[in-house]
C-alpha cells in the first residue's frame, strides 16, 4: 500500500506482540530506523496506528541471515505455531509428484488452511491442483521480514487463510551489491550445502529497482548412513507381541520378502528360492533358519533429496507524478530433485490379474502342454493347475534389480509476474488505492526409471523351446513385436535383451497457473470524537488451473507401478470486500484507546456458488502498558482443483492394523462377526484356525486417492482473545515486551480424505457400514498372498465432520545493554490444550493434539549477543513429548497418550565477525548437539519412508555445520 515515513520507533510492532526472534546485531539499528508506513497483514488498511487484533509474529532480514537457512521453510519450522509440513525434502522421497517441494502449516490444519502470500498478494502454487506455495521459489536474501498472522483471515484475504497467513515481504529501496557465499555439510559429510547470492539494488526520488540472483544446493542424505535407518525393521509391538513396551524396539531386519533372486510359489506355503550360488533352498526372510533371503530396502533408500535451485527475483517502482506510481514483481525459480529408492517389487498378481496372480508354468500348442524351459524342473514337478486351464501354475515375488533402482529427476520451474498502479488521490479527504494484476506459473516436468511394462512382461514370461536350442516367446504377434523371453529364476538371470524388452521409463508432466486482478483503496473519510474511521474496500479475480499428465502406461496402471490418472481442472472466482476500524474511546480512565474492527467478503466461484467470510475484533489499550485484542471470524475455504477433480491414483498407506487378524470361527471381539463374513477371512480361517496374515501381506496394502466434484465449503469459526503487556513505567522492565493469545479454531464441513484406519473400524464393528465400499480383500486363491488379507482402502474427499484446536500463545523479548555489549532475547511458546479431527458427519472425535507432529507444548528461544566486532546467537526448538496415534493405540486396547516419545531440544549456534565494515563472515551449527530423533519404527503411524522417524518434526540428519562470507558495497 501508500508508503509514507513515520516517525514511530519499531515499538509498533512490539505491541502487536510480533517481534519474533531479534537478531541481537541488528536491534539498536532497527530501533533508531524510522519505520514505513505500511499495511499490516491481517488488515487492508494502512495506517500507522496500524496494530493487529489477533496474533501476529515478525521474522526479520536479520533472523534468516542468522540461521544460515538456504530455504525459508527450514526458519518457519522453528515457530511453535507451525504443524509438520506436508512436504518437505525430508520426507518426499516417495511422492509421485512435488518430490522436495517445501510447504507449511500453521496450527496443525492442513497446508491448503495456510495462505502464503507475497506483498499482500497471492502466490501460485508450487503443487498441481493444490494450493500450497513451495517455498523453494523465494529467495531467503531478497525478503526483509515474513508476518506471522495466526488466525482467521479469509475476510481479508480470500479462500486458504482458515489457520491464518504467512505474509513474505521482499525488500526495496535498497543501494548497493551484497554477496553471500556459504558452504557446509554434516558431522557425518554428506547433506552438502552450497549457496552463492547477489543481491543488487538503486533508488532515488524517482523510484527504485532491485535484482537478485541465487544458486543454492543441498545434497542427498541416504537412510544407510545413519544407524537408525541402515536396515529394514518393524516395530516389534506392530508386528509381533503387541505388547506397548516394545512400541519404539525395533525386530531387526524384517527384510523385504521381495528378493532379486525370487521367492516362488506353488501351494499355499510352499515356497522357495535361491542362494547365491543358484542352488534351491527353502525360503528364509530374516535368517531364522539360516542366511536370511529378503531384501534391504533400506540400503536404497533416501532421508533427504538433493535439491538444487537457480533463483531470480527482481522488483522495483517508478514514480508517475508526485501521488501515484507504477510497480512490478518478478520471480523465476529453476529447482531440480533428484529421489532414488529402491528397485521395484514385481508380483505375479502385477501381471496376471485375471488368474489371482498364477503363472502358467508351461503353454498348449496344439493341445499339448510344453513346459517353460527357464521354469526349473523343481518346481514344475510340485505345481499343480489352481485355476483350472489344463496348465500348472506357480506364483512369484521377485526385486527387480536388473531393472535398477527407482528414481525421479524432477525439473520444477516457477514463473510469476505482478505490476500495477498505487498512490494517492483527494476527494474530500485523502484516498490510498492499488490497482494489481498478476501471472504465475509452475510447471514440472519429471522422468522415472526402475519400472516394468507389465504387458511386455506377461507375453516375455509364456515362453517355449525355439526348436534350435533355445527359448522364444510363445505368442508370434509379440515375436513379431520384439518379445524376449525372460529368466526370472535366481540372481542376475535377466539378460539384458529381456530387460530392454519390459523396460518402461516414466513421465509426468505438470502444470498450474493462476491469473489475478485486483484493487484496494482506503481512507479515513470522516472523523469521530476518538479518531478518525479508516474505511478500506476492493476486489478480487482469480482464475486458478491446473494439469497433471503422466505418460500412457502409468495411466493404464501398466508400468506395474502406481495407477495414476490425468487430472486436470480450473475454476474461476470473484470476490469484492470492506473493512473498517472505528476509535470509540480515547483518553478516559482506563481507557486510553477502544478501537472496533470488522471485515466483510463476498465471493462467487464457479464450482461452489456463494462463500461468505466476515470477521470483527477489537483493541483496548487501559493504558500506555496494557492493551487486550480480540476478534471473531467465519473464513471460508474452497475446494481446490485436487479435491474436486483427482481421478483415482494408486497409493500405498503405512501403519494400518488389519482389525481381523487373530479372529477365529468362534471368537466374540469387536470386529469379529463381521470379518468372518467376508469369503476371504473366512477360507483363511478354516486353513489356519485363526485369521493368519504373512509379510507380504503386512507389507501389501495398496488403495487409490481420488476427489470429490460434489464438495461444499468448509467453514472455520475463530476467536483470539489476547494481551500485550509493555511495562514502560516500570524501569527496570521498561524494555519487557509480553504477549499471551487464547486461540479457537473450528471447522465446519472440513474438506478431507476419509482416513482408513476409521475405514477400516468402522466396517468391522458396523458403526458405518458405508465404510466397507472402500476396503477390498483377497479373493480365496490368492497364491503367495494370505486369502482375506486387505488388498485395496480406498479414501475419498469429503466434507467431514470438522477440524479444530484449541490454545494458548505466549512470547516475551526483551533487548538492552548488558555488560560491554548488547543481549536480546526472545521466547515464543504455544499450548495446545485440544486438536481433533471428526472424520465423517455423526463420528466420534478424533483427537490429535499431543500426538506425534501434534505435540502440546512447543517453544522457541532466542538468544543473541553483539559484542563490537563479535556476535552470537543461539535459538533452542523445544518440541515436547508426544504419543502415538489414538487409533493406533485402540487397536491394542491401549488408552491414548499410553505410548510416548520423549520432548527434543534442538540448538543452533551462529558466530559472526565483522572483518571490516563491508565484510562479514560467519559460522553456524544446526543441531549443534547431535539430538537424535525418535524412534519412530516402520508399522507405527508418524514414520516417514526410508528415515525411521517423523522427519517433518524432527531432524533426522543430525548435526550440521556452515560458513559463509557475506560482503556489502
Amino acid at each position: 500500500m501508500i508508503e509514507k515515513v513515520l516517525s514511530r520507533s519499531i515499538r509498533v510492532i512490539c505491541l502487536g506482540g510480533i517481534a519474533f526472534g531479534m537478531h541481537a546485531a541488528n536491534a539498536q539499528d532497527q530501533q533508531d530506523q524510522p519505520m514505513a508506513r505500511v499495511e499490516v497483514t491481517g488488515s487492508r488498511l494502512a495506517s500507522p496506528n496500524a496494530e493487529s487484533a489477533s496474533p501476529l509474529q515478525v521474522l526479520t532480514a536479520a533472523d534468516i541471515a542468522a540461521s544460515g537457512a538456504t530455504n525459508l521453510q527450514q526458519l518457519l519450522l522453528n515457530n511453535p505455531t507451525m504443524g509438520t509440513p506436508t512436504i518437505s525434502r525430508t520426507n518426499s522421497a516417495f511422492q509421485t509428484s512435488s518430490v522436495g517441494v517445501a510447504t507449511i502449516d500453521l496450527r496443525n490444519l492442513g497446508t491448503s488452511r495456510t495462505l502464503v502470500l507475497v506483498n499482500g498478494r497471492r502466490f501460485v502454487a508450487g503443487i498441481p491442483g493444490e494450493s500450497a506455495v513451495d517455498l523453494n521459489s523465494i529467495p531467503t536474501d531478497f525478503i526483509e521480514r515474513v508476518e506471522l498472522f495466526t488466525g482467521g483471515a479469509s475476510a481479508t484475504y480470500g479462500s486458504d487463510a482458515v489457520a491464518g497467513v504467512v505474509n513474505i515481504i521482499t525488500k526495496k529501496n535498497f543501494n548497493g551489491l551484497i554477496a553471500d557465499a556459504q558452504g557446509g555439510k554434516s558431522s557425518k559429510g554428506d547433506d552438502l550445502k552450497r549457496k552463492l547470492a547477489l543481491t543488487w539494488g538503486t533508488s532515488n526520488d524517482d523510484g527504485f529497482i532491485m535484482a537478485h540472483l541465487g544458486y543454492s544446493r543441498q545434497g542427498q542424505v541416504w537412510s544407510r548412513d545413519r544407524a537408525a535407518s541402515a536396515i529394514d525393521q518393524y516395530s516389534l509391538m506392530a508386528l509381533d507381541t503387541e505388547d506397548p513396551a516394545d512400541a519404539f524396539t525395533p525386530y531387526r531386519p524384517y527384510y523385504s520378502s521381495y528378493a532379486p533372486q525370487g521367492r516362488f510359489t506353488w501351494a499355499k506355503g510352499k515356497d522357495f528360492t535361491y542362494d547365491k550360488s543358484g542352488n534351491i533352498i527353502p525360503w528364509d526372510t530374516n535368517g531364522d533358519n539360516g542366511p536370511a533371503t529378503g531384501f534391504n530396502r533400506s540400503y536404497y533408500r533416501s532421508i533427504a533429496v538433493p535439491t538444487e535451485r537457480y533463483l531470480l527475483a527482481t522488483n522495483g517502482e517508478l514514480k508517475l507524478g508526485e501521488k501515484h506510481r507504477a510497480f512490478f514483481e518478478g520471480t523465476y525459480a529453476s529447482t531440480s530433485v533428484g529421489a532414488t529408492i529402491e528397485p521395484f517389487a514385481l508380483a505375479s498378481t502385477d501381471i496376471f490379474k485375471a488368474t489371482s496372480g498364477w503363472v502358467p508354468a508351461g503353454t498348449m500348442v496344439n493341445g499339448v502342454v510344453v513346459k517353460n524351459p527357464y521354469v526349473p524342473q523343481y518346481l514344475w514337478d510340485r505345481a499343480v493347475d489352481n485355476d483350472g486351464d489344463g496348465i500348472r501354475d506357480y506364483s512369484f515375488t521377485r526385486r527387480m534389480s536388473e531393472v535398477g533402482t527407482r528414481s525421479q529427476k524432477v525439473d520444477r520451474d516457477t514463473f510469476r509476474l505482478a505490476t500495477g498502479v498505487k498512490g494517492s488521490f483527494d476527494l474530500l479527504k485523502e484516498w490510498n488505492y492499488e490497482v494489481y494484476g498478476a501471472f504465475g506459473q509452475t510447471k514440472e516436468a519429471q522422468n522415472s526409471t526402475g519400472q516394468v511394462n507389465t504387458l511386455n512382461f506377461r507375453y516375455a514370461l509364456q515362453a517355449i523351446p525355439d526348436g534350435n536350442g533355445g527359448v522364444m516367446c510363445a505368442d508370434a504377434n509379440a515375436r513379431k513385436q520384439g518379445c524376449v523371453p525372460i529368466n526370472i529364476f535366481g540372481y542376475n538371470a535377466v539378460t539384458p535383451e529381456a530387460l530392454k524388452y519390459i523396460d518402461a521409463p516414466g513421465a509426468l508432466a505438470t502444470k498450474t497457473t493462476q491469473k489475478l486482478v485486483g484493487g484496494t483503496i482506503d481512507g479515513e473519510p470522516f472523523a469521530v470524537p476518538a479518531g478518525n474511521v479508516g474505511v478500506a474496500a476492493g476486489f478480487e479475480w482469480r482464475k486458478e488451473f491446473s494439469s497433471s499428465i503422466p505418460d500412457a502406461l502409468t495411466q493404464a496402471g501398466l508400468n506395474a507401478g502406481n495407477a495414476t490418472p490425468p487430472t486436470e481442472g480450473e475454476f474461476t472466482v470473484k470476490e469484492v470486500f470492506v473493512e473498517t476500524n472505528v476509535p470509540l474511546l480515547k483518553d478516559l480512565p482506563f481507557v486510553k484507546a477502544l478501537d472496533l474492527k470488522a471485515a466483510f467478503r463476498h465471493g462467487e466461484y464457479s464450482t461452489i456458488g456463494t462463500a461468505n467470510s466476515w470477521n470483527g475484533g477489537f483493541e483496548w489499550a487501559v493504558n500506555s502498558d496494557i492493551k487486550f485484542r480480540g476478534t471473531r471470524s467465519l473464513s471460508t475455504r474452497a475446494p481446490n482443483i485436487n479435491e474436486l477433480f483427482q481421478a483415482p491414483s494408486q497409493d500405498f498407506p503405512s501403519g494400518l492394523t488389519d482389525p481381523c487378524a487373530g479372529v477365529t470361527a468362534t471368537s466374540t471381539g469387536t470386529y469379529d462377526a463381521l470379518c468372518r463374513a467376508a469369503p476371504g477371512v473366512m477360507a483363511n480361517i478354516n486353513a489356519n484356525g485363526k485369521f493368519t496374515l504373512n509379510q507380504s501381506d503386512v507389507q501389501g496394502i495398496s488403495g487409490y486417492n481420488r476427489g470429490n466434484p460434489h464438495l461444499g465449503a468448509e467453514k472455520g469459526r475463530s476467536s483470539t482473545i489476547g494481551l500485550v503487556y509493555t511495562p514502560r513505567s516500570i524501569p527496570v522492565l521498561s524494555k519487557v515486551t509480553f504477549t499471551a493469545d487464547y486461540f479457537n479454531i473450528k471447522i465446519a464441513d472440513a474438506i478431507v480424505s476419509t482416513p482408513r484406519s476409521y475405514a477400516l473400524k468402522s466396517c468391522y464393528d458396523g458403526s458405518n457400514p458405508a465404510m466397507c465400499q472402500f476396503i477390498t480383500r483377497r479373493a480365496t486363491n490368492q497364491g503367495a498372498n494370505s486369502a482375506g488379507s486387505l488388498q485395496y482402502i480406498d479414501t475419498a474427499v469429503s466434507n467431514s465432520g470438522g477440524k479444530a484446536t484449541e490454545g494458548i500463545d505466549i512470547t516475551a523479548s526483551w533487548a538492552d545493554r548488558v555488560g560491554p555489549g548488547r543481549l536480546s532475547t526472545h521466547l515464543a511458546y504455544t499450548y495446545v490444550k485440544d486438536g481433533y479431527d471428526i472424520p465423517m458427519p455423526g463420528a466420534d472425535r478424533d483427537p490429535f493434539a499431543g500426538e506425534i507432529g501434534s505435540a502440546k507444548n512447543k517453544a522457541n528461544l532466542n538468544l543473541a549477543y553483539k559484542w563490537g566486532n563479535f556476535g552470537v546467537s543461539t535459538v533452542f526448538t523445544y518440541i515436547g513429548r508426544s504419543s502415538l496415534d489414538d487409533q493406533f493405540l485402540a487397536d491394542f486396547d491401549l488408552p491414548p497418550h499410553s505410548v510416548q516419545v520423549g520432548s527434543r531440544t534442538y540448538t543452533d549456534l551462529q558466530l559472526t565477525y565483522q572483518l571490516r565494515k563491508s565484510t562479514e563472515l560467519y559460522f553456524g551449527l544446526n543441531n549443534a548437539f547431535d539430538q537424535k530423533a525418535p524412534p519412530i519404527i516402520s508399522g507405527l503411524p508418524g514414520d516417514n519412508t526410508g528415515t525411521e522417524t517423523d522427519a517433518g518434526t524432527y531432524d533426522p540428519i543430525g548435526r550440521r555445520w556452515y560458513a559463509g562470507l557475506r560482503i556489502k558495497l
